[in-house]
């Protein structure tokens, strides 16, 4: 027997000196000693050690990509053997299944179905600590390479708690020959102008020296190769950038025999710090805002829309738009901007031009709702009306499910469906499915009242079977809109950027449809690098229109909405007009200056209700010229004139040009964040660790009232992750995140009103092919830890754990001590006694009186008075006789 809380024995020298010096308590009474004992035999907590009679076996297997295939060979040995061995029928055994997700297998809906990209074995283990029964003891058996792709010490304190033991088998080598990239390293972060050293180890086995490319922004940087000796090769290189920005290097090497292609490849982002930085997006060059802004000392970017990406916006203050059209910024550039402005504290300006706003696609776009105007022409604005034509792709490939039970088909269908309710009473309106031929859903007809049974059959066209006809279906839309008059007569073709077919001579048909003014937009499923994607922006191009090309099919709405909003609900009014101030110039800068009292030309839009407007149009629409607002923690303004090329002369020549652009970059750019704080980062494999540092004496009050919170964004736009701070020491917040395999991560870290932005965050080299022998060393130390072993003959898994299991008494006693307090009560608080000798008969006699008359009573009491004469009992003394005789007589008289 041992005991949970030896520590309060002391309080049974405590009782002892109570009893004897307060003998009024009662405490040396036997019931009441007997509950002061035990009350402090409980609070001890008494415990004893017992074997239970079966144990449960759990094995786990390692099911990635690296592993599955050689645990598939030895599996049904492994249960044979493992049956074969087992002790008793009480002993179970219990497979789990385990990759990124974990799973016990031979269970009713589990199947392991996630991906294999990653060893998840933490989590594993985890997860069978959690499975086990306290009342049965338990052991564990993993069969892996020993290569997780995250760390396992965290585990070896909950296996050790909860007395599982944790056994081995490491899975033989595939024996076939690999090489790959073992680290490649370089600082997060540097100066300008400051040399760094990348640093590259090649891990694997190669009778020729190994090819090496490395890129930088996707650019070729350096080619050379690397000699392996016994299995390792390293090569340190340096570089220095004299620009600040993100930078993405990626190594890559090409063995001539090489196993696994998985791990030939490895990416780090490096930031350059150089001060506040603007990324400009303009088609000028240059562009006169780069030399308006040239004064404030800040690093500007002017970059082509092509060059835009995601990674473009880490260490930007903000971003301008300056007249470049939606179509020609990638969808990750676009999908990253409410992350950046919402989240990170960006801000955001889009200049006025006839490729911006409503007519450079942006309504109904993810820059729409960040914008403080609206740009969808309202009814009574409109000056012409519109023709619109669309051809759809219903060839086999829409058969394809995206999830939700809907497939391709379902999204375009609803896409058309968009594009039509935006059209007005007005328009026209004609829909083509396509495959191997037209097929005429909706011949050309006016919208007028029949808006909904148009898009109820629009709703229900079918996938077929084939290629989509590009020729046959551009030729039957242009036949149907030559019988309109309308003003503005449109085509937007959609089709699979991977499967579009004979487009015959589509040149010549285009041109005949130019010369008419008919414009033509495409929408391509998929990407710029699909086969028919070259075939499809030619066709845009050559028909004045726009290209779009998404491989999401739950994009294809949002698209379709675009270009519709594009073609019929936008404006750019191209004559001058006079401005006039709203006086509320002070939300953006103290300091007043004149702003313009006429521009060229604008795009026009309605301010939305939280807009702050500051310069209005003086004609019939009373339209915003400039407006600004807040969105999350960043800024977003809108000046709807141009302020560099066409219709940009009357606001280039003003003198305060300079003056206007520079405070609205600075109003953008925002606060800068305090000193005093401090993040950093490192990756374990795909576990990403992230520590906040800040000085105690600035920050800890502010703290205390509102704790910083991160928002992490991993991939999709829409995915928004809110991880919790753990608070290590005072000046010290940490957090763990484990990264999807090949993603990249951005986040901030948000402060009150301002936030502290990071990323991108890649994991330099795939997890899954890295075979770091640190991972392996990390399994043996659990195991060593929990009292495990590395198992070469299986019988031994039965192996009965050494902890046995433990059970505490201190219910058991409390049940007792319970009893015993009722009979201590009975006794002192009811005058109960306990009966002598437990003779029940003579127990009734004493308790129960019987009715009798008087002198019967008193024979009654001479006989109970009077004992009977006992054969054994010695004879009375005759003093001792008469003093009985004389206290009876008397007795007898009262």
């Amino acid at each position: 027997m041992t005991f949970g809380a030896p520590e309060f024995a002391w309080l049974l020298p405590v009782a002892a000196v109570l009893a004897w010096r307060w003998p009024r308590l009662g405490l040396l009474k036997p019931l009441r000693a007997l509950i002061v004992l035990g009350l402090i035999f409980v609070a001890m907590d008494p415990r004893v050690q017992r074997q239970e009679p079966g144990m449960d076996l759990f094995v786990l297997l390692d099911r990635s990509d690296s592993t599955e295939s050689r645990v598939d060979q030895g599996l049904s040995e492994w249960k044979k053997l493992l049956e074969a061995a087992k002790p008793s029928r009480n002993d179970r055994l219990r497979w789990i299944d385990f990759a990124v997700d974990v799973v016990e297998s031979g269970k009713i809906g589990t199947e392991l179905t996630g991906s294999r990209g990653e060893t998840r074995t933490a989590a594993a283990l985890q997860m069978v600590a959690s499975l086990a029964e306290d009342e049965r003891p338990s052991r564990m058996l993993i069969f892996t390479d020993g290569y997780a792709t995250e760390p396992l010490q965290e585990t070896a304190e909950l296996l050790k708690k909860r007395g599982i033991a944790l056994d081995y088998r490491l899975l033989p080598g595939r024996g076939d020959a690999d090489v790959r990239v073992a680290q490649f390293s370089m600082p997060d972060r540097v100066q300008v102008g400051e040399p760094y050293l990348l640093k590259l180890e090649l891990r694997g086995q190669a009778s020729k020296p190994v090819p090496v490319r490395i890129y930088r922004n996707e650019k070729l940087l350096l080619e050379t190769e690397i000699n392996l000796t016994d299995g390792l090769g390293t090569a340190e290189f340096t570089d220095r950038l004299v620009q600040g920005g993100v930078y993405a290097y990626e190594v890559e090497i090409r063995p001539v025999e090489d196993a696994h292609l998985g791990n030939n490849r490895a990416q780090r982002w490096l930031e350059v710090i150089g001060g506040p930085r603007i990324v400009l997006i303009t088609h000028a060059q240059p562009d006169p805002l780069v030399q308006a802004l040239s004064p404030l000392g800040i690093q500007i970017d002017a970059i082509a829309p092509a060059a835009a990406t995601r990674a473009t916006l880490a260490g930007a203050k903000a971003v301008i738009i300056n007249n470049v059209p939606a179509h020609e910024l990638s969808r990750e550039f676009l999908n990253g901007m409410d992350f950046f402005v919402r989240e990170q504290g960006g801000g955001l300006l889009m200049v006025g031009g006839r490729h911006s706003f409503g007519a450079g696609g942006y309504a109904e776009s993810v820059i729409d709702p960040l914008l403080p105007v609206t740009m969808e022409l309202k009814s009574e604005h409109r000056k012409l009306m519109v023709a619109l034509a669309i051809v759809m792709d219903r060839s086999g490939s829409m058969t394809a499910t995206v999830g939700g039970g809907r497939t391709k088909m379902d999204l375009a269908n609803q896409g058309a469906a968009s594009a039509i309710s935006l059209l007005g009473s007005q328009d026209q309106i004609t829909v083509f499915a396509v495959d191997s031929q037209p097929q005429c859903v909706i011949p050309l007809a006016q919208i007028g009242g029949s808006q909904q049974k148009i898009i109820q059959r629009v709703r229900k066209v079918q996938a077929g079977g084939g290629g989509i006809y590009v020729y046959a279906g551009l030729e039957a839309a242009w036949k149907e809109l030559q019988k309109s008059q309308h003003g503005i007569r449109h085509i937007i073709l959609f089709s699979d950027a991977q499967d579009s077919e004979e487009p015959g001579a589509y040149e010549a048909l285009i041109a005949k449809m130019r010369k008419q003014d008919v414009t033509l937009s495409v929408i391509g499923l998929g990407t710029r690098a699909d086969v028919d994607a070259r075939l499809l922006d030619d066709i845009a191009r050559r028909g004045n229109g726009r290209a779009f090309f998404s491989n999401n099919a739950q994009e294809l709405p949002q698209i379709f909405s675009q270009e519709t909003v594009t073609i019929a609900r936008s404006a750019f009014l191209e004559e001058v007009v006079a401005t006039q101030t709203s006086g509320k110039w002070q939300e953006i800068s103290p300091s007043m200056i004149e702003l313009p009292a006429a521009v060229d030309g604008y795009n026009l839009s309605y301010a939305r209700e939280d807009a702050i407007v500051t310069l209005i149009a003086k004609d019939e629409y009373s339209a915003p010229l400039m407006a600004h607002t807040r969105r999350g923690l960043g800024r977003t303004m809108a000046v709807s004139f141009p302020l560099s090329g066409a219709f940009s002369q009357q606001v280039r020549a003003w003198p305060g040009y300079a003056d206007l652009v520079q405070t609205i970059v600075r109003f953008l750019a925002g606060d800068e964040i305090p000193s005093g704080l401090a993040l950093r980062h490192r990756l374990v494999g795909n576990q990403l660790t992230l520590d906040l540092l800040y000085d105690q004496e600035q920050w800890a009050e502010s703290f205390v009232r509102q704790p910083p919170r991160i928002v992490l964004e991993s991939g999709d736009a829409a995915a928004r992750l809110l991880p919790n701070w753990r608070r290590m020491q005072p000046g010290h917040f940490t957090l763990t995140y484990q990264m999807a395999v090949g993603s990249q991560l951005r986040g901030a870290v948000q402060l009150g009103g301002r936030a502290l932005p990071f990323g991108p965050i890649s994991s330099p080299i795939s997890a899954e092919w890295a075979f770091d022998p640190a991972r392996v060393a990390d399994l043996k130390q659990v195991v060593a830890e929990t009292g495990g072993r590395e198992l070469i003959n299986l019988s031994d898994a039965w192996k009965a754990p050494e902890a046995q299991q433990v059970r505490t008494l201190r219910f058991f006693l409390l049940a007792i001590l319970l009893g015993v307090i009722l009979l201590e009560a009975l006794q002192s608080r009811l005058g109960w006694q306990l009966p002598s000798g437990w003779n029940l008969a003579a127990w009734k006699t004493k308790r129960i009186p019987r009715v009798v008359s008087k002198p019967a009573a008193q024979e009654v009491a001479k006989e109970e008075i009077t004992p009977p004469p006992s054969p054994s009992a010695p004879e009375m003394p005759e003093e001792a006789s008469d003093r009985s005789e004389r206290f009876r007589r008397a007795k007898n008289r009262r």
